[in-house]
């Protein structure tokens, strides 16, 4: 029987839950998420708990803020000037948005306050701080990619702002 290991790509139908109940991301409707085990394409706690694994196997985890995004980090707000955003974005409180880093990598950022003259963002990740709970099923062992790859999926950094 296949198990989960070291250098196997693994296909995962997950659904991730906060604490309340509401789910903040599912593979729900589409693919099954297809990540390189041991490539760093997830969050090390959920890598874990998929290691040692088999075929159509289901589990129930839960991953404190360490072994996820990390606890929020209060030094991680920025301000820039109200002027810099184009007059055409309809900025509000609660807002996430797309910032590019000096790299060129795009991270989302929270809009936590606002007004005439400045916009002040908060750069943790959105689950930062959270407690996250998965149900996954592993749907697919194998010793090759399945599938055409997105770059996008539970423990990414992707722009959807769903993960």
């Amino acid at each position: 029987m296949k198990k989960v290991k070291n250098g196997t790509f693994v296909s995962v139908d997950y659904k991730g839950t906060l604490q309340n109940g509401d789910v903040f991301d599912s593979s729900h409707g589409r693919q099954p998420l297809e990540v390189k085990i041991g490539a760093g394409q997830l969050l090390n706690g959920f890598e874990n708990q998929l290691m040692g694994m088999a075929l159509n196997e289901k589990k129930t985890f839960t991953l404190e803020p360490e072994e996820a995004y990390g606890q929020k980090n209060e030094h991680l707000e920025r301000q820039f000037p109200r002027a810099d955003v184009p007059p055409e974005m309809n900025l509000q409180v609660g807002m996430t948005i797309g910032m590019q880093t000096p790299e060129g990598r795009q991270i989302p950022a929270q809009i936590v306050n606002l007004d005439d003259e400045k916009v002040t963002v908060d750069l943790n990740h959105p689950l930062a701080g959270k407690t996250l709970t998965f149900d996954i099923e592993v749907v697919g062992i194998s010793e090759k990619p399945t599938q055409a790859h997105s770059g996008c999926g539970c423990g990414c950094d992707c722009s959807s702002n769903s993960c």
